[in-house]
């Protein structure tokens, strides 16, 4: 079992980095990234790291996306309302916020099969996200 600067497995440091990307966010994230790119060598934890920010950037990316199509409507129903008509989207509102619900969700049960499949230094397919980091890496 290969272990990292750090002394741990690196299947665990993955998972920790998966982990640490779903509950903490982009700063721990983007520290954590760093360091791996700058220290570590082993080439499965560098792309399970960058994929770890990548697979975070692409959720966020979707449910920004999703959540602009409510705004839109809105801002047009405000722009409606000012000549004096009235005109409201409470059931696509109520749809969407559905939709981001599932995003959100599908979001946890991907990082949790990642960190899960980190541990035995395995990985979770995402054709997107891992198009690109084979393009780029």
């Amino acid at each position: 079992m290969e272990k990292t600067k750090l002394g741990i497995s690196v299947g665990l440091f993955g998972a920790i980095i998966f982990a640490v990307a779903l509950f903490g966010g982009y700063i721990p994230s983007i520290l954590l990234v760093g360091y791996v790119l700058l220290m570590e060598t082993n080439e499965w934890l560098r792309k399970s790291a960058v994929k770890a920010l990548a697979t975070l950037a692409s959720f966020s990316v979707l449910m920004l996306l999703i959540g602009l199509i409510p705004d839109v409507l809105n801002w047009i129903a405000s722009l409606i309302n000012v000549f004096g008509a009235s005109i409201y989207f409470s059931f696509i509102n109520s749809v969407f916020n559905v939709i981001n619900s599932l995003i959100g969700i599908m979001k946890e049960l991907v990082f949790v099969a990642l960190i899960f499949k980190a541990l035995s230094q395995g990985t979770v397919k995402l054709p997107v996200v891992d198009n690109l980091i084979n393009k780029y890496m």
